[in-house]
């Protein structure tokens, strides 16, 4: 009865799963969300907030929000100065001196060749607003500081890996503000922001730089990836998703973290791209914040922020020039080029921007490999192949042992469905009579389940590696597959394409691909070399697995699908040559055992 009401559990259990499954793909957005308090933080320092915050207060600033509505509306638009290098193009918008108009230069929306190519950041007009900024908050009333409406003047453009822009801007009260902007010929951009006084007084600033995302950003809603806020801060990795963002942020007035760091780095993260900013030294000391904002709900939507700022405000002598120096990388998430601003920049766990998750130790190994592979033969699909076979091999020697162990089993099955019609109206009996049928042939039912246990972390990882990297995107590999991190194109209930219908526009458990069909084959046919479970309601459930996750995997990218059908495959035939290697022994044995009885 103990067992049943187990497997039940477990039945309840992949139900519940699969519900959530639904679920988890509709990627509905958002609902709107009801009204936050007044944005108000706990006041490092009590003073005014700049329009330049947009909605969002910066550290330290205690004053109500204010937003861009108050600015003039008869104005010329704003001028912008080019940014272009090798991996990225846009613009500097120089009203308000932000970058919010970035674009991937190397990378597509789709395969097709004219597709849009990926766009990062974009200005507040339209309808994802998603920019960098940098600006000062005053912290006296006698300075009067730029903010998101103030129009700067630059040196010529456009921004390139050799040649650097300044804006500038004077108050008129004797301060000349400064943002020396320089990008590398990658996508990290280095902002060195200088206030000169040439006053008569002192004056005291806090300059600050942001990354502002005014969208909530509809993500690929998959459980094992994280999308949201992420950074390295203290030396630990911080991850919040948005809706736990808001709610933290709701209980404590709009800032979800707050957190004095020297080094580290803060922003937002999708599955492929990255926006983030870091002190531009390692030891530079800034407070970094996570921090959301609601309009209202409805049509305003909601709004977050990363920023970093100094933790008090700098006092600038007369003749004197006071700065902070930030960087923002604004990019794609590679693996080798994280790992290079890491090692160049010192910028502690950059790589961790990629969801390598708990099994880091083992994912990112793998994933090297694996990319090592793709390089010497110039296919992804092929390097996960092999990389497989590798795996596999490593672990031959536990795999054997758990299927010699299982081949045993599935050996004595007649022997235990015997006991079982012979005991059938005494299971103490029964399982007294398995036991001492187990001590006589020298099998241990538990002993094929370690070795599995201990490949499962290991296979796992091999899964999250394809899945979070950026490199399998858009890579093909053979007949059909074009794109190993899209799911397979194919649908069986449109006959693979000779219906001219799309079923998945009626519900995604309609997609079933062929490389999907050929993994639950591979997975049935596996299950069938494994001995069947002694209890009957585990029998169906296991029956029933390779179907659930068939459907289950289905709409996953192929590249992860082409891994499992693959790695059942070898477990197929390791299984098999196993089982044959066992009956010819056994076989054997019973030979020479009639051979030693005939001459005795």
């Amino acid at each position: 009865m103990d067992q049943k009401r187990l497997f039940a559990a477990i039945a309840l259990s992949i139900g519940i799963l699969l519900i959530f499954d639904v679920w988890n793909r509709t990627n509905r957005p958002p609902a709107p969300l009801p009204a936050l308090p007044a944005m108000q933080t706990a006041p490092a320092v009590p003073v005014p907030s700049p329009a330049a915050a947009g909605g969002v207060p910066t550290p330290g600033v205690t004053a109500p929000v204010q937003t861009e509505a108050s600015a003039t509306a008869a104005r010329p638009p704003a001028a912008r100065v080019s940014i272009e290098n090798a991996r990225v193009a846009g613009s500097i918008n120089l009203r308000g001196a932000r970058v919010d108009d970035l674009v991937l230069t190397t990378y597509h929306e789709t395969l097709a060749p004219d597709s849009p190519r990926v766009r990062l950041f974009d200005q507040r007009s339209s309808a994802n607003p998603y920019f960098a900024q940098w600006g000062w908050t005053a912290a006296s009333p006698a300075v009067r500081v730029p903010d998101s409406e103030t129009d700067w003047t630059a040196t010529p453009g456009p921004l390139t890996a050799s040649n650097p822009v300044i804006l500038s801007w004077d108050n008129g009260r004797g301060q000349v503000f400064e943002i020396a902007l320089s990008v590398d010929d990658q996508y990290m951009i280095t902002a060195d922001q200088r206030v000169r006084n040439s006053g008569a007084e002192p004056v005291s600033v806090l300059p600050w730089a942001r990354i502002r995302r005014e969208h909530t950003p509809i993500g690929a809603g998959y459980y094992i990836l994280h999308e949201g806020f992420t950074g390295v801060l203290g030396d630990r990795l911080h991850e919040m998703t948005y809706s736990s963002a808001k709610t933290e942020a709701t209980r404590r007035s709009g800032v979800a973290l707050d957190q004095e760091t020297a080094g580290g780095w803060a922003g937002f993260t999708d599955k492929y791209w990255l926006a983030a900013v870091m002190p531009a030294a390692p030891d530079q000391t800034l407070r970094a914040s996570y921090r959301f904002a609601n309009d209202g709900g409805g049509d305003a939507g909601d709004r977050w922020q990363v920023d970093m700022a100094t933790p008090q405000p700098i006092t600038i002598a007369p003749g004197a020039t006071g700065q902070m120096a930030t960087r923002v990388f604004a990019g794609a998430k590679e693996v080798h080029l994280l790992d290079s601003y890491m090692d160049r920049l010192h910028i502690t766990d950059f790589d961790k921007a990629i969801d390598f998750g708990w099994f880091y130790f083992l994912v990112k190994p793998f994933f090297l490999a694996l990319d090592w592979i793709f390089r010497l033969t110039g296919n992804f699909g092929v390097a996960i192949l092999i990389f497989t076979v590798l795996i596999k091999a490593a672990f031959f020697p536990l795999a054997n042992k758990a299927y010699h162990s299982m081949a045993r089993m599935k050996a004595l099955a007649p022997k235990m469905a015997e006991l079982k019609e012979r005991h059938k109206d005494d299971p103490q009996k029964v399982q007294s009579e398995m036991m001492a049928l187990y001590r006589s042939e020298k099998v241990n039912p538990a002993s094929g389940c370690l070795p599995i246990l201990i490949q499962i972390p290991v296979f796992f990882a091999l899964y999250k590696a394809l899945f979070v990297t950026i490199e399998m995107r858009h890579q093909p590999f053979f007949g059909w597959i074009h794109d190993l991190s899209a799911p397979d194109p194919t649908n069986l209930f449109n006959l693979f394409g000779l219906l001219p219908f799309d079923p998945v526009q009626y519900s995604h458990f309609l997609h079933m691909p062929a490389w999907a069909l050929i993994m639950g084959v591979t997975m049935f046919v596996q299950q069938k070399l494994n001995p069947a479970p002694p209890d009957p309601i585990q029998a169906k459930i296991f029956q029933w697995m390779p179907i659930v996750f068939t459907f289950m995997l289905a709409g996953m990218p192929a590249g992860l699908i082409i891994y499992w059908a693959w790695n059942n495959t070898l477990s197929v035939a390791q299984q098999y040559y196993i089982m044959r290697h066992d009956r010819a022994a056994a076989k054997a044995a019973k030979s020479t055992g009639k051979t030693a009885k005939a001459k005795s």
